[in-house]
């Protein structure tokens, strides 16, 4: 038994040590030198380019270069925008003193986590429209080859109510990118979308009616995840729309699957119409009967039955409880309200402190006129007009009957929609500082993924390198959720318990130990009325002093002799 607590004890000193390295060791990786690929990063601050403040290593960065066939990319190294046209139009269907597109667009760093030398597009006007596109190398034509559209977004304030989706703009000879607004037409759009406590990731595309040529929005199903966390924690993510010639799609949030489905069942509303149709000139019939229950005619209502009784009555057992405050109102008007300075009586009226509970009804039961409680009436009775019986001529609930749709089609093609030749931002934000950045459309899933491992990698890196240290992170976590410190005293008090009640060494007694006990002659004898033995005698040893020995346990020095 006492080996088994030993290695017991033993055990919870292990995990106390590991845990409290692992506590530590964030400091000293911080100072590693780290390598990937074409990404260097050192600790000599002679050799390197300056790194952010936030960083204890200095990183090398290089603009990502795509390795295959690419239609589109933008790094915004070059802190240009040439390539980029700012929208100069109004929005239609908007008022006119918010109606222009005069979101200012410039490129910057990243506020936090930032990668000395990288640079993206920052929307920087909150409460405006903005809208900005740049023409594609090639345009993109949807027939034998996958489409992958992929950027970075960060929210570096959070976002109270806006998006942060692109738009890939439909091909046409009068496509004027000057002229870029919300009725411009596109192919797809795909991206982050926020208001309220609704999170969302686009993904739609217009398909194009085969028969009259209507074009229609038809959006893919919400992603299996819970969106929150990456419109708050002000961290770069990666947005990945892969879509394949044979109508599948899958979006990637941070390299990881988020929503996958086809074009031909999982959008709304549905690509292809259903066969048949209600027949518009169908309608209802004058007698038909779709009532479940009729009135019996049999029932007849007793004569003793009263209509008039209320439902509920006033308690006749109440008494009004004594001090009673019958002249003073339940509220007064507050004492320590001030009129503003901006009150304009003219416009706003008679201005009025606001009303607040009467201090004097707070030591008192209540205040104002004393009325009993109400309770139900035991004489109250509602009489059921007819009880309800089963109607034998049910017909059902009536419906149109059905026709050949003739609005029907099949388009197992969905794939193969409008070719597109411009990506655009068209943009409305409550929030400012929203950063995009290496924007690549391509054909090929590896080129893109190369992309990412060049570009987001690098700056997921920082980001990790700079997370607070475990214990910060349960700190933050207890503030926005203070039941937390309930769990964390608990996760900590009752281990350390354990190990003491468990652990703690217990005193043994001391055969050779001399216990000093006030005994006024040595002729008396002692015995401890719970622990010793009857016949338990003790030993006279003088030295100068009256002490006795007892064999076999340890008793209290206090103890008075018996």
């Amino acid at each position: 038994m006492k080996l088994r607590w030993r290695w017991t004890c033993l055990l919870l000193l292990s995990i106390s040590m590991v845990t409290w390295a692992q506590i530590e060791e964030p400091d000293d990786e911080e100072e590693a030198q780290v390598e990937d690929g074409d990404v260097d990063m050192e600790t000599d601050s002679e050799e390197s380019t300056e790194a952010d403040a936030n960083v204890s290593f200095e990183v090398t960065y290089k603009t990502p270069v795509p390795t295959g066939e690419v239609y589109f990319t933008a790094t915004f190294d070059d802190e240009s925008l040439s390539s980029w046209q700012v929208s100069k139009t109004m929005k239609e269907d908007a008022d006119e003193d918010i109606a222009k597109y005069d979101g200012k667009w410039e490129v910057e760093p990243l506020k936090e986590n930032k990668v000395p030398g990288d640079l993206g597009l920052v929307l920087k006007s909150r409460a405006k429209h903005h809208a900005i596109a740049a023409l594609l190398n090639k345009p993109f034509v949807f027939k034998d080859k996958p489409l992958i559209v992929q950027y970075e977004v960060n929210f570096q304030n959070g976002i109270d109510c806006g998006g942060a989706y692109i738009k890939l703009l439909s091909d046409s000879e009068d496509l004027n990118l000057e002229q870029f607004n919300d009725r411009t037409p596109y192919s797809i759009m795909f991206g982050p979308d926020k208001c309220g406590e609704d999170y969302k990731l686009h993904f739609i595309f217009r398909h194009k009616n085969p028969l009259n040529g209507d074009v229609e929005e038809k959006h893919a199903k919400r992603p299996d995840v819970d969106l929150k966390k990456i419109y708050t924690d002000k961290k770069t993510h990666l947005y990945t729309l892969v879509l394949n010639p044979d109508n599948s799609y899958e979006m990637f949030l941070d390299q990881s699957s988020v929503s996958r489905g086809s074009l031909l069942t999982d959008v709304v509303p549905p690509v292809n119409p259903p066969k048949e149709t209600d027949d518009p000139k169908d309608s209802k019939p004058e007698d038909w009967d779709e009532r479940a229950k009729i009135p019996d005619p049999e029932a007849v209502k007793p004569e003793d039955w009263d209509e008039d009784a209320p439902a509920k009555v006033p308690d006749p057992d109440a008494v009004k409880p004594d001090g009673w405050l019958d002249d003073e109102p339940e509220f007064v008007s507050d004492p320590a309200a001030e009129k503003p300075d901006d009150w304009d009586e003219e416009m706003d009226g008679e201005w009025e402190a606001p009303q607040v509970p009467n201090p004097a009804c707070s030591a008192a039961p209540g205040c104002g006129e004393w009325k009993p409680p109400m309770i139900n009436n035991p004489q109250y009775k509602v009489w059921k007009c007819y009880i309800s019986i089963q109607h034998l001529c049910l017909q059902g609930v009536w419906s149109p009957r059905k026709i050949a749709n003739p609005d029907y089609f099949e388009d197992l093609h969905p794939f193969r929609m409008e070719s597109f030749s411009a990506v655009g931002l068209e943009l409305w934000s409550m929030t400012s500082d929203i950063f995009f950045d290496n924007f690549i459309i391509t054909s090929e899933k590896e080129v893109a993924d190369r992309w990412a491992a060049d570009s987001w990698g690098l700056k997921k890196l920082v980001a990790s390198a700079n997370e607070p240290g475990v214990l910060s992170q349960l700190a933050l976590a207890a503030e926005e959720r203070p039941w937390l410190w309930v769990v964390y005293i608990l996760t900590v008090g009752l281990p350390i318990g354990l190990a003491v009640l468990f652990c703690w060494p217990k005193v043994r007694p001391d055969p050779t130990e001399e216990i000093p006990l006030n005994i006024k002659n040595e002729k008396d004898s002692y015995r401890h009325p719970n622990f010793c033995p009857p016949d338990l005698k003790y030993t006279y040893v003088d030295r100068g002093n009256l002490h006795f020995f007892f064999q076999g346990a340890i008793y209290p020095r206090t103890h008075q002799a018996m």
